[in-house]
């Protein structure tokens, strides 16, 4: 299990941003009330290990909720995704979106750049998140997520994100393709230590992508940074291979 003293460091200086002393509050202190600008969320996929995986962004509420997340994408990881999660994009630097339409659930994107395999995985997995699209022509072709089938790691948790702050009971939700649809969770705690783990079954495996649902408790004794850890164990030797970690914010329960 990794540890995350970067994240946890950069929670405490975001805390401490917000906790000034009474002379700065005084300074600052205008006699208005600012009302914090309504946000969305949504997801962009950057690459790990070679294959797609989600990052969560918050933008200011849109009605064009694909442009911003195309926008987010093309701007790239922040520094700490790249160095705590390994987070790459083969998106060109500099490409800029020149056009994004939907209709008919079609999602016609034209970018300033043509791009290959791995970054058009990227663009298709960002703009097909959205209900509305069903599939996203780039560079004149139609593609859906299956067509990125083998830049798709095996078991792909979509909810929740990394560092996303979790409460009891833990939702998880994603696509998996493994031996006979079933891989295993762990969860643990800021200390390290498993809380829960179970095994799940997606509704197909075997070479056929399929859904997984599951919740977990949640029960932490302090704030931290614990973990959702999800892996398939080999049919020949029970090793645990297609691991992945997501670090997650826990708040102290009870």
């Amino acid at each position: 299990m990794k540890r995350w003293p970067v994240a946890v460091a950069a929670a405490v200086v975001l805390l401490a941003a917000g906790c000034g002393g009474d002379n700065e509050l005084a300074a600052t202190d205008t006699g208005t009330t600012t009302t914090p600008a309504e946000t969305t969320e949504l997801r962009v996929y950057w690459l790990r290990d070679g294959q797609v995986w989600p990052a969560l962004r918050q933008v200011e509420e849109t009605q064009a909720v694909a442009a911003a997340a195309l926008e987010e994408l093309l701007a790239g990881p922040t520094a700490q995704e790249g160095a705590d999660l390994d987070f790459t994009t083969a998106i060109p630097e500099g490409t800029e979106l020149e056009e994004l339409e939907i209709e008919d659930g079609v999602a016609r994107v034209r970018l300033s750049a043509e791009l290959p395999d791995e970054p058009l995985s990227q663009v298709v997995y960002t703009v097909s998140q959205f209900p509305t699209v069903s599939s996203v022509e780039v560079q004149g072709q139609a593609f859906t997520r299956a067509d990125f089938e083998d830049l798709t790691p095996p078991i792909l948790v979509e909810s929740p994100l990394s560092f996303e702050e979790v409460s009891s009971p833990l939702r998880a939700t994603g696509t998996a393709n493994t031996f006979e649809a079933t891989f295993n969770y762990e969860l643990t705690d800021p200390d390290g230590v498993i809380i829960a783990k179970d095994f799940v079954t997606a509704t197909s495996g075997s070479g056929t992508r399929g859904t997984f649902d599951f919740t977990v408790p949640v029960a932490v004794d302090r704030d931290g940074i614990g973990e959702l850890i999800v892996f398939e164990l080999s049919a020949k030797d029970g090793s645990r291979i297609h691991l992945q970690e997501i670090p997650l914010r826990m708040k102290r329960t009870g």
